[in-house]
């Protein structure tokens, strides 16, 4: 295909506003034909930045016109993810999902399957597998044995903010069945990360809490994982934490590997850092590899959100592999399942 994929992106709250709509403009290789938003002030901005004429009243608006389009990207509210990726597959489109991918296994498993039915192509926007402090810990754990961590053991990941009150966003109050809670927002990240790592889990244990006045889902989580290859991974995600715990901590049998702080590129995006600008993607913080012996910094791999878009390109105009096998995200929600069922 020598002409750009025309894509469309629906829904304008952090998800198209910071992320994708971002990442898609400026990328040569993709037309952001429009941008659906029923909000009057995220509508204002999307004019702003890209053109009145990309910007429709809502998903109904998008799919009457698909014929001018190749790629739809859903990132509105999760219980409307899986019924809207249904309705772009059939009319012809292939489709990004946000994560999560669905509110079930089983809602994923059937998009995936119309996907393969109707001959088009579907991925999960997992975009922290392109943070640099994760790339980072990854390069590290693929030395092996013999590299500066030795036998990996323990893989610890937190993502905690401090929000002690509730807001009106739908992520808060909506419950668990409908994709609401922190686990539900913050998990498809941490999981995803986890089984990139070290591969398939064998054993879910969960603490949902609800810690703040009138949740109505869990705000303050934690995850621990066994992987079938012995790891043990231990996730956590908070609403309510005065201080955070280490981004990243790997406990190896030379030596251990910690980060502190947040990848950049989020706050960048929403500062409106361009994403060709150098510095994109620059600016963590170094991370320390400790043993009995020494401490030394490691430097931070910059983070590379763009890759995703890059890689779907070449996916959608050559049959390369997804940046994302959406088959992965079905793991991601097997255990999301079993950590709410327990």
């Amino acid at each position: 295909m020598s002409r750009s994929l025309r894509a469309a992106v629906v829904g304008y709250g952090t998800g198209g506003r910071v992320f994708h709509a971002p990442l898609i403009a400026a990328d040569s290789a993709y037309e952001l034909r429009m941008i659906a938003t029923g909000d009057r002030e995220r509508a204002a901005d999307a004019a702003a930045r890209y053109g009145g004429g990309v910007v429709v009243a809502g998903a109904d608006a998008v799919l009457v016109r698909a014929s001018e389009l190749d790629l739809v990207v859903v990132t509105s509210p999760n219980e409307t993810h899986a019924p809207l990726a249904h309705r772009a597959l059939e009319a012809g489109l292939d489709v990004v999902v946000d994560k999560p991918f669905a509110l079930s296994s089983a809602e994923g498993r059937a998009v995936i399957e119309h996907a393969e039915a109707v001959g088009r192509r579907v991925t999960v926007f997992q975009n922290r597998r392109w943070d640099g402090d994760f790339l980072t810990v990854e390069r590290l754990i693929r030395q092996g044995d013999d590299g500066p961590l030795g036998e990996v053991r323990q893989f610890e990941s937190a993502f905690e903010w401090w929000k002690p009150e509730l807001s009106t966003k739908w992520k808060e109050t909506a419950a668990a069945e409908r994709g609401g809670g922190i686990l539900f927002d913050l998990g498809p990240h941490l999981i995803d990360q986890a089984i990139r790592l070290f591969g398939p889990v064998d054993e879910v244990h969960a603490e949902l809490d609800r810690r703040r006045p009138g949740a109505v889902t869990d705000d303050d989580s934690f995850l621990s994982l066994r992987h079938a290859n012995g790891v043990r991974s231990r996730l956590w995600f908070s609403a309510v934490s005065p201080w955070n715990r280490p981004r990243f901590r790997v406990v190896g049998s030379h030596a251990v590997f910690e980060t502190e702080g947040l990848d950049p590129q989020e706050s960048q995006l929403k500062a409106g850092v361009p994403v060709n600008d150098p510095a994109f993607g620059h600016g963590h913080p170094d991370g320390l590899l400790r043993s009995p012996e020494s401490t030394s910094a490691v430097t931070v791999a910059p983070g590379a959100y763009p890759e995703f878009y890059r890689l779907l390109a070449q996916a959608l105009t050559t049959g390369a592999p997804l940046p994302v096998d959406p088959r992965d995200s079905l793991t991601v929600l097997d255990i999301i399942e079993r950590a709410h069922a327990s």
